[in-house]
């Protein structure tokens, strides 16, 4: 019974394939989740099959026969920047628990991990006039056309060129100029001299606070600059921006 218990937990593993899959952002203080896929090309069932992140508690699945089984890894986001989970074991002691039987794999997966969105400054109330006018969406007051662009969710249905609209394959909207429009900037050296990570944390939190406002909102750092805008779009460069600020492009943080 021994020995055939020591087989079937290592043929439990044997030819069983591990594939990573996509770890959202998350914002320092929560855990990253990390998914991977295990396929089961055999015809017969395994059970009791676990993956383990270094420090971690190990997540059992069973997998059924020429199927596949997700396992889903949490792992604490203690810094920001790019987290990457480290080297897994996958371990079995199918089917007696006398034997456990495992190995080590390790992908280029990584999760990335916004700052800590923390502060007590509300938005900035020094907003500059826009000079020559900006490009708005309102179509009343001092404003003047300014052309079309692609639709995007939440526009308008007022806005939209209904004409130009039947010649095309997209939905074309009017854009205005307002001439008394203002520009939201998140400028780095407003908090100064605040330590960097503090910075990093109150410009997150005015980022989260404009989008949520729907504001145009830009960003200033020492090493960009991102122009106004709103949107999941610029809400996810400004995030990524202060991510990876004074970060090398290629660091990571691997889960110890």
């Amino acid at each position: 019974v021994g020995l055939d218990a020591m087989r079937r937990s290592h043929d439990t593993l044997l030819r069983l394939r591990i594939h990573p899959g996509k770890a959202e952002p998350v914002f320092v203080g929560q855990d990253a989740q990390f998914s991977y896929q295990l396929d089961n090309p055999d015809p017969q069932d395994r059970y009791g099959i676990a993956l383990q992140a270094p420090s971690g508690e190990p997540c059992y699945v069973n997998v059924p026969a020429q199927d596949r089984a997700t396992v889903v890894l949490a792992i604490p986001a203690t810094r920001r920047g790019r987290l990457r989970p480290g080297r897994l074991k996958v371990l079995t002691r199918f089917p007696l628990g006398l034997f456990q039987a495992w190995s080590w794999v390790e992908f280029e997966q990584t999760c990335l991990v916004y700052p800590r969105p923390q502060g007590k400054r509300p938005l900035p109330l020094e907003a500059k006039r826009t000079q020559g006018g900006s490009v708005g969406e309102s179509g009343s007051g001092s404003e003047d056309y300014a052309g079309l662009r692609a639709y995007r969710p939440g526009d308008s249905p007022r806005h939209i060129a209904w004409k130009s609209a039947a010649r095309s394959a997209e939905l074309p909207v009017k854009r205005f100029v307002d001439q008394t429009r203002l520009e939201l900037w998140l400028d780095w050296e407003w908090l100064a001299p605040e330590p960097l990570e503090v910075r990093l944390a109150q410009l997150c939190q005015w980022v989260l606070k404009a989008e949520a406002d729907q504001q145009d909102y830009g960003l200033r750092l020492p090493d960009r600059v991102l122009p106004p805008a709103h949107g999941e779009g610029q809400r996810r460069q400004c995030l990524e921006a202060l991510a990876l600020y004074g970060l090398d492009k290629e660091e990571t943080v691997v889960q110890a």
